[in-house]
């Protein structure tokens, strides 16, 4: 038996930006609208074969944590291609990248901060 969940979305944005992102889901473990600080909904179109996205991200969201999200995601979305394509090789190789991505990012940052602070 087929079952539906649906997802919902709130963008509430000014002249300058995102305000706020907030979702809630039918099998979500937490009821009602949650915060979020950033996302990055994509779709894939079979007739087009061509992938749709939506990037959204609060306007207060740093440098920082925006690093984390797209290690995090990049790591996620490893996991999801492992299941999806049973090559865990190739998904080992996307978690490479994402760990490198996060140390040279985590290098940077650390060296501009030290920039500002001299």
């Amino acid at each position: 038996m087929a079952t539906e969940s649906n997802i919902r979305l709130a963008v509430t944005m000014d002249d300058v930006g995102i305000e706020r992102i907030r979702w809630e889901a039918d099998d979500s473990p937490e009821p009602g609208l949650n915060d979020a600080g950033a996302m990055i909904l994509a779709l894939w179109d079979p007739e087009r074969r061509n992938a749709l996205r939506i990037d959204l991200w609060v306007k207060e969201m740093t440098v920082d944590d925006m690093n984390d999200f797209f290690f995090q995601t990049l790591l996620s979305m490893a996991d999801t291609y492992a299941k999806a394509t049973t090559d865990t090789a190739l998904a080992s190789e996307i978690k490479l990248f994402a760990r490198d991505f996060a140390e040279r990012a985590s290098k940077k940052a650390h060296a501009q901060a030290r920039g500002q602070a001299g």
